[in-house]
């Protein structure tokens, strides 16, 4: 655990070039599977050969959806504050992560709505990959589920909003507007209001996982799910209508 914010690295760096220079998503992708690679190895629990192409698709998944959920002020800064806290809890973690928590902390004075300085690539991508890899950690499967769900507001949003994009057509890591904290947003919530609702719900789940164990998250997070899809559905712009916002000012490509 002291090695996960080093192993990360390269990904921080990667993020930064990408944020300044555009680089090719193959060099990305490529960086985020050798992060992945090293994630896997460096993992105590016992990791069936067949199940490894899942395993590594799962994890640059976490990658992309913490980058994907970095559209707001302080959302993403929070939400991690409190499911890495919560899991260096969980295992004991030593003092390297909690700085890290700590950083986040002071960070998020700065990236609290409004933005005075934002994350980037350069720490969505690599604090991604610190959870992944603190939840490899765990000391059996069904834990490492448990703490993966404490990260249920930001994963959830992501993971359901992929799906919706492809079955529209859209390319999948094009910037757009139709995430559900960004539909929110668009409904009239402030920045604050938004990222307040989903930290909550994080630090809720992670009280779930530290007082209540899989069980108790495991409910908790399928009770987040459902107040998400009333919220996308009752308050939210609706996905339809974002959607065809997108379209219209998309550039026109000439034949």
């Amino acid at each position: 655990m002291v090695a996960l914010p080093l192993l990360a690295l390269p990904l921080a760096v990667v993020g930064f070039l990408d944020d300044r220079h555009n680089l090719p998503a193959s060099l990305r992708y490529g960086v985020q599977l050798a992060t992945a690679l090293l994630l896997i190895l460096m993992s105590p629990l016992p990791l069936p050969w067949l199940a490894l192409p899942l395993l590594f698709i799962a994890v640059t998944a976490v990658i992309n959806f913490t980058n994907f959920m970095d559209g707001l002020d302080g959302l993403v800064t929070g939400c991690m504050a409190v499911a890495l806290s919560a899991i260096a809890t969980e295992l004991a973690a030593p003092w390297p992560l909690w700085a890290l928590v700590g950083a986040l902390l002071g960070f998020l004075l700065w990236n609290w709505s409004p933005a005075k300085v934002f994350m980037g690539d350069v720490g969505s991508t690599f604090l991604g990959a610190v959870f992944a890899g603190l939840v490899l950690q765990a000391r059996s499967w069904p834990e490492a589920l448990g703490m993966l769900l404490v990260a249920t507001p930001l994963l959830a949003d992501a993971c359901l909003c992929v799906p919706r994009r492809l079955m529209a057509g859209q390319p999948v890591f094009k910037a757009h507007r139709l995430h559900l904290f960004q539909r929110l947003h668009q409904a009239g919530w402030s920045h604050g209001q938004v990222a307040s609702l989903y930290i909550a719900a994080t630090a809720a789940s992670a009280v779930a996982l530290l007082w209540g164990g899989l069980q108790a998250v495991l409910t908790l997070a399928a009770t987040e799910l459902l107040v998400g899809l009333w919220l996308d559905q009752r308050v939210a712009v609706p996905f339809a209508k974002a959607l065809a916002g997108t379209r219209a000012h998309q550039p026109v490509v000439p034949e």
